[in-house]
């Protein structure tokens, strides 16, 4: 489907904010998670370098009923990011600016297209952080977070991105400028759309400024890793961990098919064994808290508990850090089917691990496994061969099992990378009908033209026209 964008030569943007050549809008066809054979290219690339700039071309977009995607790093999984539709791909990179810091609030006002490291960068002189910054924080955006409502290692201490944002200015697909939220801690007035537009993926509106709150750095940290004999040691030790109380900022599960990945990946040494990787954070009495894990791991038979600091902190972490690549490079025969993300109540974390190591087992698949097992998030990767039909079909088989056991133990299908286009079959099994319904409203009632993302949430949805009932 294509699309006249001519109309955007008649906005008072610079000639270097648009973009109709070949080279942009394949740069723009997909995101991470979109396979090169299901790349879409847009019909045009903006880059608004303003609010008022979001604002015209969302305006301009909707009454010519030309579909908008938001894009920014692209680091987004599931397809969040890919112009299903075509039309316009709004990059949102140029806006990148720190707009305000207030460290006796504890608060920052910044651009949507900044990354999340340079925010932490900028309140560390002030002695904050961002705490929920995802994984890929170092190359993703604040306003992609925002967008997915990300998480990330220190979820199981700190929370979601959605608990950190305070307010939000935001783009209508009419283009009408709102405000959501306020930059109190607490707020009981109206409606609730701040948290309505975080994790809404770009379909409702489009964030052109986010007041963040911040933490004070901890005086105290302490990061290692453990060995365990079995997988099932491993994750009973993790869930014992976090039911007792045991004060970690994060606690990471690798399975000991990762580990020899992670092992060939990055030439280490370490056994092919699952391993649980550990940070605390304290002010004070960090060494108890560690005693207290210890302790913990030593109930379910660890083999090898070591702690430190600093730069051997980060040595101990290797392996973790580099998992993701370490993944992509194992076989270069087999590419992942789908990165998993399914999250579940920490009481059913344990079934879940051994039920992926299982149908792993009963189906001949490789499925590399791990995540961030304190807040019941749970990482796999479906590795198949892509020209092989029965493999592909038995892979999808694994995932929607896995997928509906997690939502039958009160689960999600998607714990931080949104639903996107890949999820999207998934979204009334966990919601039931009515729920997907009345989204489904919100949506017509804020983008009845459905311009904004189309494609995106709910399959039926077609750009450049109204939703499909």
């Amino acid at each position: 489907m294509t699309h006249d964008c001519s109309f955007l030569r008649d906005l008072r943007l610079g000639e270097n904010q648009i973009s109709f050549g070949d080279s942009h809008r394949s740069e723009h066809a997909g995101d991470w998670g979109t396979p090169e054979d299901e790349h879409v290219r847009p019909d045009a690339v903006v880059w608004p370098e303003s609010t008022k700039d979001v604002s015209a071309v969302l305006s301009a977009a909707d009454e010519n009923e030309v579909p908008v995607t938001p894009y920014a790093a692209g680091t987004s999984l599931e397809g969040n990011a890919t112009p299903s539709r075509g039309g316009i791909s709004l990059d949102m990179t140029r806006m990148d600016a720190v707009l305000a810091v207030r460290p006796d609030d504890f608060q920052i006002d910044v651009e949507p297209g900044i990354l999340g490291k340079i925010v932490d960068e900028t309140v560390a002189k002030h002695g904050l952080f961002f705490p929920p910054l995802p994984s890929s924080g170092d190359i993703s955006t604040v306003g992609g977070m925002i967008a997915n409502d990300a998480s990330g290692m220190k979820t199981v201490k700190y929370g979601e991105v959605s608990d950190w944002v305070l307010e939000l200015e935001a783009v209508l697909a009419d283009g009408e400028i709102i405000t959501a939220g306020s930059k109190a801690v607490k707020t009981s007035s109206g409606y609730n759309l701040k948290d309505l537009i975080v994790g809404s993926e770009g379909t409702l509106a489009v964030v052109t400024r986010a007041t963040l709150e911040l933490a004070g750095l901890p005086e105290q940290i302490r990061g290692g890793r453990a060995i365990f004999e079995t997988l099932s040691d491993a994750v009973e030790a993790v869930s014992d961990a976090v039911r007792s109380g045991v004060d970690v900022a994060t606690i990471e599960l690798v399975d000991g098919t990762s580990a020899g990945m992670a092992n060939a990946y990055t030439g280490s040494s370490l056994p092919d064994a699952p391993m649980v990787f550990v940070e605390f954070h304290a002010n004070h009495g960090i060494e108890e808290e560690i005693e207290f894990c210890r302790s913990v791991f030593e109930a379910h038979d660890v083999t090898q508990f070591e702690v430190a600091r600093g730069d051997d902190m980060d040595d101990l972490w290797q392996a973790r850090r580099e998992l993701a690549f370490a993944v992509q490079a194992y076989d270069p025969e087999l590419s992942p089917l789908h990165l998993g993300d399914v999250t579940v109540p920490i009481s059913h974390y344990p079934e879940m691990v051994r039920l992926v190591s299982r149908l792993a087992d009963e189906h001949g698949l490789l499925i590399p496994c791990f995540g961030h097992a304190g807040d019941g998030n749970l990482h796999y990767s479906v590795l198949v061969d892509e020209s092989d039909p029965d493999y592909i079909a038995r892979a999808k088989d694994v995932q929607l099992e896995i997928v509906e056991k997690a939502i039958s133990v009160g689960g999600t299908c998607t714990g931080e990378h949104g639903i996107g286009r890949g999820k999207r079959e998934y979204l009334e099994l966990e919601h039931g009908a009515e729920s997907v319904e009345a989204m489904r409203r919100i949506k017509r009632a804020l983008d009845p033209n459905d311009t904004l993302n189309p494609g995106k949430m709910f399959p039926e949805t077609v750009g450049g026209g109204q939703m499909r009932d």
